[in-house]
Formats: structure tokens, C-alpha cells, sequence
């Protein structure tokens, strides 16, 4: 019998490829189809499949050895041990800080080119450095040339959103006590109205002088007490408290104050001023944040000018442009254009008013939390929107992408699995798969602050650009 004839007569089990319609037609017919997610590598993009055959011959003619490479990019991640060890003044303890100098999230960009809230935020660091008396006078300053302008991880820090660190501000020192990298943040202002979110009204002025005066002064006295904090094993524990570091920090926020409660107590302040830092930190649920983004910072830049290595080491945004660095090409920005969030907003507020993305939390999933966990937390999507489900899908979809399942951070639900971790560029271009994030939102004009919360792309581009940059290198 002619072999095609045999599809007639004899029983059938199919093997489909790609589109679902073929296969779901035939099981409406009695016929099993097993699905099998197949798509061409870099979605048959003939210009970078050329460049995965360049890879692939380099790697096959033993010029360069990827595996090797990653593998010890992400041993220094999962050796990591990020510690809370002080705070310090910026001007004092950040590298390179100087009076002028405004820190601000993501991959460099000028005043001309920055988005509304950032200009915001730029506008009250000033203020508050008091370099300028009111927002009109601080963005003609800021115009002026006077002023520079760097992005945070040029100085071994992070800031959330806006991320705009000035000189006199109070930073967390975090270091990682297995490899000596540090990393610097300023402490969490809270939702709303507040300077990361780009408002410089005075209450916003007035919040950051007392957190910079009173707060900041009362927990360094603290932790002085405490010694150094183990900021792994409290990752660790939130985690499995319904946290994933990134847009959730209840239980971070709850077990920090836990930690610090007996030593505060012990300091020889006022009781209404412990009574305020207490309220505080028992009022802003984010507190945590500004703790797990240098965690995550000291941790993935031990990894930081490996050769060979495509693991992605940094992804930040500022609002204009969404960035990231590699391993192996360490001191080169790959960029495109920032993405508008999908999320939820606050009464009064819609996606005309929306910033695009900002800011450079997003380090938290490049270390394997933030939206890489999302199905520890699925709570979060009553924040950033999406269903359980989804929180869980986001988490499955991120281990094609990364390099190892994280040694420390577990997920419940997945049977304590742990988290995707080490994002690998080669992955990422050959699958088409973007990295999960979640995020705030902030209001697209300077001055308002946070209008809501959700899920974001990044743009595809900057990860194929720097894909074709590392076979360009390495290849």
C-alpha cells in the first residue's frame, strides 16, 4: 500500500506544531494530537538566525566556551549574600557623589529627553538640596548645563522610579559579604504624592528633610545594635509570606520592622519619636523595596565583566528608555524606547495620564524576584491586575528564558521550586520571550505623583541589539 494511503486507514497519533487550530481539530475528530509549543528560533528573523549560526560555529570550534561562562555568572549569583550593613549620606558614602550631581534611574539620559515625572523629581531634589527655592527656579536650573545628571548604576546604586538621588539624601549601604560589591538606595518614601513618583510639593520637601533628620538617624542607631542584616535569608522568608520583592513588600515590611522593634526601643530617644519611625514604617507597605533593589543590585553585579557571558546583569528604565547590560559587554547600555504599562489606576486617573516605564526596580528581576516570583505572590494582581493564574503563567514562562532555578528563593505553590534566575540574552532572542515585569505608574506630567500600577513589556529591540553585539565580540 502506497504509504500515504496508511493516513486513511490506519489509526493516527499526531504530533502539531505550532498553530493549535490544527490540533484541536483533530481531537473534535477522536484523533489524539499532542501539542507541542514549537516556534522558529528568533521568530525566523534571517538576520539574527544568521547570527545564532555564527554563535553556534564559534562555540562548536571552541572559541568561546558560553556555557562555562554563565554558569559562573550565575555561581556568583546564587552564592550571593547580600547584607544591610549601615546607612550613610550619599555625598559620603555613594561613589562619585558630589554636591551637582543628580542621580536618576535607568540608562543615561539628558534633561531635554527626560520624561515628565523624572523632570518632577529632579525638580524637588533640588528644592530640597536647596539649590532652588521652588519648582520654576529649579527647572531653569536644571536646564542650565549646571546641573549633571548620571544614571545610579554608573554609582553602584538603585533608585525606585524616578530614582533621584541629590547629595545630603540618606542611602542604605548593602554589601554582598561573599564577593565585596555594594550597593546603595535611598529609603521608601511610601505611595502617592512623593518625590520617586515625580511630585515636589512641600509636603513631599518636608517629608524627605524629616526622613533625612529623624528616621534615617533613629535606624542607623538601631542597626548599629543589630549588626549586620541578612537580607537573603529575609528575601527568602517573604517569599513564602506571599511577597515577591518587587510591587508586594507587606511581609518584607512587616518582618524588617520585626527585626529592628527590639532595638529601637532600646535607643535613647524620645518615645514620640520612635512612635513616628514605627507609624511610618508600619504605614508604607513598600518600605521593604527600597531594601530588595541593592540586595538585588550587590548580588547580580558580582557577575559584572565575565567574559563570555551573556547573562543579563542590569535592565533599568528612565522613563524615556528602557536599558539593559550584559555580563560580558559590562559597560554598554542597549536600549529602546520605554513602554507604556498595562495596569490599574487610581480613582480619577486612565492611561492618558500615564508615564511611560520608569524606574530601576526592575533589578529585582534580573536577580530572580519582582516578577519572576509572581507566583508567590498572587495577591499581587488585586495591585498591578491579571488574575492568580496569570501570576502563575508569568513565573512558568521566565524559566525558558533564565539559567538556573534560584538555590534560595522558593516558590510554595511550585513545590518550593526555586525562582527563574540569570537571564541569559541568547535565550531571550532565540525564544522571543521578554522578561516579566511589574510595576508602579506614574503620572506623565512633573509635580502629580503615582496614578496606578501593572504589567510591562520591554522593548524588544534593545535585547537583540545586544545579542548582536555579544556575537559581534564573541563570535
Amino acid at each position: 500500500m502506497n504509504p500515504i494511503n496508511r493516513l486513511f486507514t490506519d489509526e493516527l497519533n499526531v504530533i502539531n506544531l505550532g498553530l493549535e487550530g490544527f490540533g484541536d481539530t483533530l481531537r473534535s475528530l477522536g484523533t489524539p494530537a499532542l501539542q507541542v509549543d514549537w516556534r522558529p528560533p528568533a521568530g525566523g528573523n534571517s538576520e539574527l538566525v544568521a547570527l545564532f549560526d555564527r554563535l553556534e560555529a564559534a562555540e562548536a570550534a571552541g572559541k568561546l566556551d558560553r556555557g562555562a561562562a554563565n554558569a559562573e555568572a550565575v555561581r556568583r549569583i546564587q552564592a550571593g549574600k547580600p547584607t544591610l550593613i549601615d546607612i550613610g549620606i550619599a555625598s559620603e558614602v555613594v561613589p562619585g557623589m558630589r554636591k551637582k550631581l543628580i542621580m536618576h534611574a535607568g540608562p543615561p539620559v539628558t534633561w531635554d529627553n527626560m520624561s515628565g515625572p523624572m523632570r518632577g523629581a529632579v525638580m524637588g531634589g533640588l528644592i530640597y538640596e536647596g539649590l532652588a527655592a521652588d519648582a520654576a527656579e529649579a527647572e531653569k536650573l536644571a536646564a542650565s548645563g549646571e546641573i549633571e545628571f548620571d544614571p545610579c548604576h554608573h554609582h553602584s546604586s538603585v533608585g525606585p522610579m524616578a530614582g533621584v538621588v541629590t547629595a545630603s539624601m540618606p542611602v542604605w549601604i548593602m554589601e554582598n559579604a561573599e564577593f565585596g560589591t555594594r550597593a546603595y538606595c535611598t529609603l521608601n518614601e511610601g505611595l502617592g504624592k512623593v518625590l520617586r513618583y515625580g511630585a515636589n510639593s512641600p509636603e513631599v520637601i518636608d517629608r524627605l528633610r524629616w526622613m533625612a533628620e529623624e528616621l534615617a538617624p533613629v535606624l542607623k542607631e538601631a542597626l548599629a545594635l543589630h549588626g549586620p542584616l541578612d537580607m537573603k535569608n529575609l528575601i527568602a522568608q517573604v517569599l513564602q509570606m506571599g511577597d515577591e520583592g518587587h510591587n508586594r513588600n507587606r511581609a518584607g515590611t512587616s518582618l524588617f520592622i520585626r527585626e529592628m522593634a527590639p532595638y529601637l526601643v532600646m535607643l535613647d530617644r524620645p518615645k514620640e519619636v520612635l512612635a513616628r519611625v514605627f507609624r511610618f514604617m508600619h504605614e508604607n507597605d513598600h518600605f521593604f523595596l527600597n531594601l530588595t533593589m541593592p540586595a538585588a543590585k550587590c548580588t547580580v553585579d558580582a557577575a559584572a565583566g565575565i567574559e563570555g557571558s551573556s547573562l543579563i546583569y542590569t535592565m533599568a528604565r528612565n522613563g524615556t528608555e528602557f536599558g539593559i547590560r550584559l555580563a560580558g559587554l559590562p559597560d554598554r547600555w542597549f536600549t529602546g524606547p520605554a513602554s507604556v504599562v498595562e495596569g490599574l489606576y487610581l480613582p480619577g486617573y486612565g492611561p492618558d495620564d500615564a508615564a511611560r516605564d520608569i524606574g530601576d526596580s526592575v533589578i529585582t528581576e534580573t536577580s530572580g524576584i519582582g516578577g519572576f516570583a509572581m507566583a508567590a505572590a498572587p495577591a499581587i494582581v488585586k495591585f498591578v491586575g491579571g488574575s492568580p493564574a496569570d501570576a502563575l503563567n508569568f513565573t512558568n514562562r521566565m524559566y525558558e528564558i533564565t539559567l538556573e532555578d534560584n538555590n534560595t528563593y522558593q516558590i510554595p505553590v511550585m513545590d518550593f521550586r526555586g525562582t527563574p534566575t540569570g537571564i541569559d540574552v541568547v535565550k531571550v532572542v532565540e525564544t522571543g520571550i521578554l522578561p516579566a515585569i511589574n510595576t508602579g505608574i506614574a503620572h506623565k506630567d512633573p509635580g502629580v505623583g503615582m496614578v496606578g500600577a501593572g504589567l510591562v513589556k520591554p522593548p524588544e529591540n534593545c535585547f537583540q541589539d545586544a545579542f548582536a553585539a555579544y556575537v559581534e565580540r564573541y563570535a
